[in-house]
């Protein structure tokens, strides 16, 4: 076997591998990503005396601050 032979045997297997990993993915494609949700800053968690209390979270923080809502 020349060293050509060897090098087209090389090329015509990966041509072939890609070939099947292409049809297996087309087959079977994988899960569905769904988007996630928008981030909720505001979450309105009680009431007290006819206010809301909202809890607000920061953006990549740990933690959470609240505050009343008033608006009527």
């Amino acid at each position: 076997m020349s060293r050509i032979d060897y090098y087209r045997a090389v090329l015509l297997g990966v041509i072939v591998g890609q070939g099947l990993l292409s049809l297996l993915m087309v087959i079977h494609p994988g899960e569905d990503v769904k988007p996630s949700p928008p981030d909720q800053k505001f979450e309105v968690v009680d009431t007290y005396k006819g206010c809301d209390v909202v809890r607000y979270t920061p953006d990549q923080s740990a933690r959470y601050t609240y505050f009343l809502d008033c608006k009527k």
